[in-house]
C-alpha cells in the first residue's frame, strides 16, 4: 500500500513532546481519511480464503497511554514495515543541511517520533488529552524500528516565512509484508 502524508508547520530540532504530539495530530487527521478507503475500510482477505481468528477491526496494534486510545496501522503483529520517502522544503539554501532551523538528524528525529505511537504518557505533553475525533487517535507506526528504509530530499521553501524551524513536508509511505498472513493479505 502507498500513500502520502502532508505536514506543513514547525519543526524544530530534539522537539518536545508537546511539538511532536502537535505533529502527530496532523497526521492523525490524515490516517483517520486513509482508514475510511475501501482497501481499509473492507479489510480482508479475499473471497474464498479460509479464516479462523480474522476479525476486521484488529488489524491495528493498539496501546491505551493516558486517556489517548492508540491505534497504529504499520505493525509487528501484521508483519508490516514502512519505507519513507521524505521531501523537506524549508525556507533556506538547499544543502543547508546545518542551520539555524536545526540540523537536519535532529528534525528528522522530531519527525519519526511523531509518526510512532508513543511508548509512555513521558511522550505525551503534560496533561494532554484527546480532542474531538481523537477516539481512537491513528499513528502511522507501532514502533520507529519498523521503517526499513528512509530517503529525504531537501529544498528551499519559495514562501516568505519569519521561522526557520518552519517546514513544509510530504511523507510518501510504502507499507510491505515481511511474511504474508490471513491477516495481512487484505491490504496488499
Amino acid at each position: 500500500m502507498e500513500f502520502t502524508l502532508i505536514y506543513q508547520g514547525p519543526l524544530k530540532p530534539n522537539g518536545k513532546p508537546k511539538d511532536k504530539q502537535s505533529i502527530r495530530r496532523v497526521f492523525h487527521t490524515q490516517l483517520k481519511e486513509l482508514v475510511k478507503q475501501p482497501n481499509i475500510a473492507k479489510y480482508g482477505p479475499p473471497p474464498g480464503i479460509v479464516t479462523y481468528n480474522y476479525d476486521p477491526k484488529d488489524i491495528f496494534s493498539k496501546r491505551q497511554i493516558g486517556p489517548f486510545n492508540f491505534e497504529a496501522l504499520v505493525n509487528e503483529r501484521l508483519h508490516l514495515i514502512a519505507g519513507l520517502k521524505i521531501t523537506m522544503l524549508r525556507p533556506e539554501a538547499p544543502g543547508s543541511i546545518v542551520t539555524k532551523g536545526g540540523d537536519i538528524d535532529n528534525r528528522l528525529k522530531t519527525l519519526l517520533d511523531s509518526l510512532k505511537m508513543p511508548k509512555d504518557t513521558n511522550e505525551i505533553h503534560g496533561n494532554d488529552s484527546p480532542k474531538a475525533g481523537e477516539n481512537p487517535f491513528y499513528c502511522l507506526l507501532e514502533d520507529d524500528s519498523l521503517i526499513t528504509s528512509l530517503s529525504i530530499i531537501t529544498d528551499r521553501l519559495l514562501e516568505p516565512c519569519e521561522d526557520s524551524s518552519f517546514v513544509n513536508l510530504q511523507v510518501h509511505v510504502e507499507t510491505k509484508a515481511t511474511e504474508l498472513t490471513e491477516d495481512n493479505m487484505g491490504l496488499m
